[in-house]
């Protein structure tokens, strides 16, 4: 998931008005999926849902959906519509009274914004500023983003500023190749010298589509990753639910309970939509459920 591509969302906001076949939370009648939050709490861990998961929804439908599934966090992006009856694109530049509405909505159906991206960030930094001001408000803990490559030794010396000022971090994200920072190594060059609220928000997905493996990638990056869009892909390079592909999320896992990691696990589902798109979601939250069970209980 790009931030361009939300822009061009944000851009084409008739497109949005095509009829969609996603499913809405208010069509589905079961119970709250029952996840063990015990065991994730004593491990540390966070179940996050990128809303971009849903991004053929509006953010409130999302919030929605993500009540039913049992998740207690959203990563928000940049560009989402914001309901059924606001077309409009949400994102930092909002009107006060409309994150008061998100924020509103958030806390009547009991999920909290822990994160937002993938934003940019460049060498302005009134500019970004506007970005912080918004985390701040929504009580945010990390800002996901890819900053401008063509001026990374201009403001990086900025982000490294107001992450300290503002006590939130910022995660960088990869995409895959030939994106800036497709591999690990590019990611430890740009936050080389920075402090520790700057660090790796870790696609390995995406590693996976870059020929990369995941969990070495993971490994590569030791002590500086802040947070997780996790995924598992089939040998097609098809995003299924956690646990069932290539990519070894078991393994992960456990390197990650091992490293004494503490952060947030967000699922980003590229594919499927409809009920399809959030049955497979709910497989994710199962499986991840069942193996902080599991891992919770080892010495």
């Amino acid at each position: 998931m790009r931030s361009v591509v939300c822009l061009t969302l944000a851009l084409c906001g008739l497109a949005f008005f095509a009829p969609v076949k996603q499913v809405r939370a208010q069509d589905n009648s079961a119970a709250p999926v029952k996840l063990d939050y015990a065991a994730m709490n004593k491990l540390g861990w966070k179940l996050c849902c990128q809303a971009w998961t849903f991004r053929d929804l509006t953010l409130f439908e999302t919030i929605d959906n993500l009540k039913k599934l049992g998740i207690k966090y959203i990563e928000l992006y940049p560009g989402q519509r914001l309901s059924p009856e606001n077309s409009m694109a949400f994102d930092h530049n909002a009107p006060e009274n409309i994150v008061d509405e998100v924020i509103a909505k958030l806390k009547a159906d009991g999920i909290t914004p822990i994160n937002y991206g993938v934003v940019g960030l460049g060498p302005n930094e009134a500019d970004d500023r506007k970005v912080f001001d918004f985390a701040k408000k929504l009580k945010l803990q990390t800002i996901v983003s890819e900053p401008d490559p063509s001026a990374i030794a201009q403001e990086m010396p900025i982000i490294n500023k107001l992450c300290n000022e503002y006590k939130i971090n910022v995660a960088i994200h990869d995409h895959p190749k030939p994106d800036y920072y497709w591999n690990p190594e590019t990611v430890l060059q740009t936050i080389k010298g920075c402090s520790n609220r700057i660090g790796a928000c870790a696609d390995t997905g995406h590693w996976y589509r870059s020929g990369l493996n995941p969990l070495d990638c993971l490994k590569e990056l030791k002590g500086h990753i802040i947070s997780l869009h996790f995924k598992d892909l089939n040998a097609d390079k098809n995003d299924v639910p956690w646990g069932t592909g290539e990519c070894d999320d078991a393994g992960m896992l456990q390197w990650l309970k091992d490293q004494h990691f503490h952060g947030v696990f967000s699922i980003e589902y590229e594919r499927t939509s409809g009920q399809e798109l959030y049955n497979n979601v709910q497989q994710c939250c199962e499986w991840f459920s069942k193996e902080c069970e599991k891992l919770s209980k080892e010495r």
